[in-house]
Parts: structure tokens; sequence; C-alpha cells
């Protein structure tokens, strides 16, 4: 099936190349996968479009990963692709991964490339998979709030059309919204930041459309639940373009809210907030947005006094609905000081700007952020032993965190952290601080990600977070994907092309 006529969008570069992006140099020390000129007319002939521009190539090589940023100040990249192919049909996407199969060949899925844990660089080189022509919205079911939408589409565009054509919504909306497309959010397992009402990407998928290394093509789920063995379409979301690759996908879809309401609350403790977040959920409120913010990050987001933790709530819906969630909020908080609900405004007028990360990084600052999962019974404990791990690694400046996704039985934290090293420290500081806080998590018993996912980044953690789950894992991607082309290097898994080396050993 040929996806319906629309625009592509294109990614946005997250930093700019120093000097000139054609003469971009990888800074992985990988083995490269070289392709010669009988292989590049066969890949022309598998796809209409393909892309041998260096300054190109270098550009669709990296994402938004703070790291890599970083590198580009230096005129690096991760490592740059040997050609870009850009399919418009799933026909397309199906004869590259045929011929990379057969060829042995590296392939990395990517369409916004706006991973921040390094999910879109392409290791080996080999073929960059820009999936940004399957683009628009297919059939729209509006009775069971089912609508079909390809994986090139980028998030802005795709609710815009769905909202104003449709009168639907899939809520999703994560700080990415203009920079990613929905197959990126499949692919990583994201979160939006009104996922307390209407779910992380995996509550929200219904089906998919999948291709896989050796070129045929898989529709897994479609219907409002079903017990026909394993739900297949879990399998691949969060699998980061190691399985396979997203072409399509069915998501639930609501009514756009007809009624909002909101509030914001001061809490002298971030626990006694978490508390009071957890009585919200357990009670059965669900407000679309609920989000703490520590005292560090609440005088910088919101001018107030450091000894204030901010936290902020907000719902959508029916205007029923909306008012219970927010009554039960109002019981939970009054122990806490009720601020100016314009607070909640301020955080709509910032929620997606990342233009703070460019000009640190520009400036020579490390930046980056961490974002995990746990009970709700170890959040205080990994708050205080995560902050205080990254901050013992020399040259932290700080470290701060808010809690942004909640659930019945834990919630999200994320942290932020900042250091000013010497230019040729920054790998090695960079790999220091996510030790020390990755393994205060794990320690505590949280999560590796919550929805950020591993990429090349986190890599190294998933042998240590999964256990023998790890090796359940591998017997899926070896049966899918035996010669290993797809998107090698990436969520711990072997690679048959050679160790990536990063971090330094």
């Amino acid at each position: 099936m040929t996806p319906v006529t629309a625009t592509p969008g294109a990614p946005t570069p997250p930093i700019a190349i120093a000097g000139d992006a054609a003469a971009a140099t990888g800074h992985l020390t990988a083995p490269i996968v070289l392709l010669d000129d009988a292989f590049l007319a066969d890949l022309g002939d598998a796809c209409a479009d393909v892309r041998l521009d260096p300054g190109e190539r270098a550009e669709a090589s990296r994402d938004w990963w703070p790291l890599a940023m970083i590198w580009a100040t230096d005129g690096e990249v991760g490592q740059v692709a040997g050609a870009i192919a850009r399919p418009s049909n799933v026909d397309e996407v199906a004869n590259v991964l045929r011929l990379c199969n057969e060829a042995r060949v590296p392939v990395t899925p990517a369409a916004g490339r706006s991973s921040v844990v390094g999910g879109t660089i392409p290791v080996h080189g080999g073929v960059i998979l820009d999936l940004c022509g399957l683009v628009g919205i297919g059939a729209v079911d509006v009775t069971s709030g089912i609508v079909e939408v390809w994986a090139g589409t980028f998030g802005d565009r795709f609710e815009d059309e769905l909202q104003s054509t449709h009168g639907l919504t899939v809520g999703h909306w994560p700080q990415s919204m203009s920079l990613s497309t929905v197959g990126g959010w499949l692919a990583c397992r994201g979160a939006g930041q009104l996922s307390n009402r209407y779910g992380k990407i995996e509550d929200i998928v219904i089906g998919l459309e999948v291709v896989l290394a050796d070129g045929s093509v898989i529709r897994t789920g479609g219907q409002p639940r079903q017990a026909v063995g394993p739900d297949l379409t879990q399998v691949f979301v969060g699998s980061e373009g190691t399985l396979g690759v997203i072409t399509r996908a069915w998501l639930r879809a609501w009514p756009v809210p007809t009624h909002t309401g909101q509030s914001a609350w001061g809490f002298t403790s971030f626990s006694g907030a978490l508390a009071a977040m957890r009585a919200i959920l357990q009670r059965g409120a669900h407000p679309a947005v609920l989000r703490l913010y520590d005292g560090i990050e609440s005088q910088r987001n919101f001018g107030v006094e450091q000894s204030v933790n901010v936290l902020l709530a907000f719902d959508e819906g029916d205007q029923t609905m909306v008012d219970a969630a927010l009554a039960v909020v109002e019981k939970e908080c009054a122990p806490a000081t009720r601020l100016d609900d314009a607070l909640v405004d301020t955080w709509f007028g910032h929620r997606n700007n990342v233009e703070a990360l460019e000009s640190l990084i520009s400036k020579g600052f490390v930046v980056d952020t961490m974002e995990i999962s746990a009970p709700w019974s170890a959040l205080d404990a990994i708050y205080e032993s995560a902050s205080a791990a990254i901050s013992a690694v020399p040259g932290t400046m700080a470290v701060s965190a808010h809690q942004s996704h909640s659930y019945l039985t834990g919630a999200c934290l994320y942290f932020t952290f900042a250091a000013r090293v010497e230019p040729a420290e920054r790998d090695a500081y960079y790999v220091a601080a996510w030790d020390a806080g990755s393994r205060a998590v794990l320690a505590g018993g949280g999560s590796l990600s919550h929805h950020h996912g591993v990429g090349l980044n986190r890599a190294r953690f998933v042998a240590e977070a999964l256990g023998n789950g790890l090796n359940v894992f591998a017997a899926i991607k070896a049966a899918l994907d035996p010669h290993g082309i797809c998107n090698p290097g990436k969520l711990g898994l072997a690679d048959p092309f050679g160790l990536v080396r990063w971090p330094s050993p």
C-alpha cells in the first residue's frame, strides 16, 4: 500500500557541525562496512531516492544525543553512513532491507532523528533508511477511535490534521513533538506530557505494520483486545529498529477535549509532594498532567524560592471527569500552599523548548537528562541516591530532578545534570556521570529508562537491567534478524560487525 499524498517533514538539526559538514569524521572506532559500486547500483534499483552527498550523509548520521552534539562542535559525528535510502512506500523499504540482508550491510532506520541516546547513529556506516517519505494519515474510524498513520509522519503535523479534519487526538505530546515522528515514538517506547490521561505510546498503539530484515512484511494486532498468543505488537514497540522497521501504525484516538482545568501547588518537600501524587493516582484520578519539580528546578522554571517544590496539575476532556480529577488533586494537595494557576500556563509556554541544550553545549558545558521509573516505595531513596551519585562525579555543577509521569504503582523521575570540564575530558565525564546515576537507580530498584530508550548510550547497562531476560531478547533478534543487519550496536545485543568501542575500554 502506498502512503497517502502528503508533504514529508524534515528533521531539525540539533547543532551545527563545526566546519564543513561534508568533511565531518566519525568519532566512534567501530569497524566500518564499506559500500562498493555494485552494491550502490543495486541500492539505486531497490529505492528510487538514494543520496551519496557527503554533507547529506553526515547530517543524516546524527541525532539529538547530547554527547554527539558535543562531538559536532569538533566537526565530528558518531559515524558517517555510506548511503541514505529514502523510500516512498513499503515496497521500497522491503527492497532495501532484502538487499542489505543478502549483502550483510547494516541498516539504521531513522526519520526525525530526535533520539537523545544515539539511537539512530549508524555505528558501522552502511545504509541510513530515512523513513520521512512514509507520511500521512490513512483510514480513520471515528466511531471506534482508531487512526491509521504512516511511521514517518511528524508529530505536530499528525495532531494538527487529526484534530482539524477528524476532531480526534491521540494525546501523545512529547517535548520533541515537532522533531519526532510516529515511528520514533513507537521504536523507543516514548511518553507524552499528557500520559497520565492518555497513556504512553505502548498504551495508545493497537497494531503495527513491520518490515523484517529479509524484506517480509507483517501486520500485528488491530483489535481492542485479543487472546491469540503473545502480543506481537509489543515485541516491536521499544525494539529501536533492531528487530525490523515499523512502517505504519494503528493508534487509539479520543474526541478532542471540550473542557480543561488546572491548579498549582507549593510543597515544602519533594517527598511530601510525591506522597500527594501517589494518593491522587491510587484514588483513581488521572489528570493529564501531574508534574513535580524539586526546589532547584522550581526556582529555575517558575522563579519561586528554592525551598518550594512546585506541583502542577492540568486535565482535559469531559467536564464531569475533569472536575472530578481536579477535586481529588485539591483534596490531596490541601496541606500544600495554593500557588497561582498561571504557573501551568508558564509551563505550557515553554514545555517544548529545546534551545537551551544547544546554547549550553555551544558554550562548552556537558548537559544531559536521565529519565527512569520506579515503584512509589523506592522513589524517595532513588531521588536522593542518584542525585548524590552524579553530584559526586568531579566536574558536576548541578543536578536536579522532576517527576513527570505517574501510575498506580510508581512514577518517572527525570534528572538533569550539568558540568564544566576540560574539552579533552568531556567524554570521560559523561561516561562517569551516566555510570554513577544509572547504577544508583538500578541498585535502588528503578528501571534503566522510562521513555527515552536505550540506543547506544545505555547499551552497556542492558545486561544488568534485564538479567537473563537479555537472552530471550537475543533469541528473538536471532530469529528475526539472523545476520544482525538491523540497527547493530544498540540495546546491548550482540553485534556481528564488531565491537562498538564506546565508551572506550
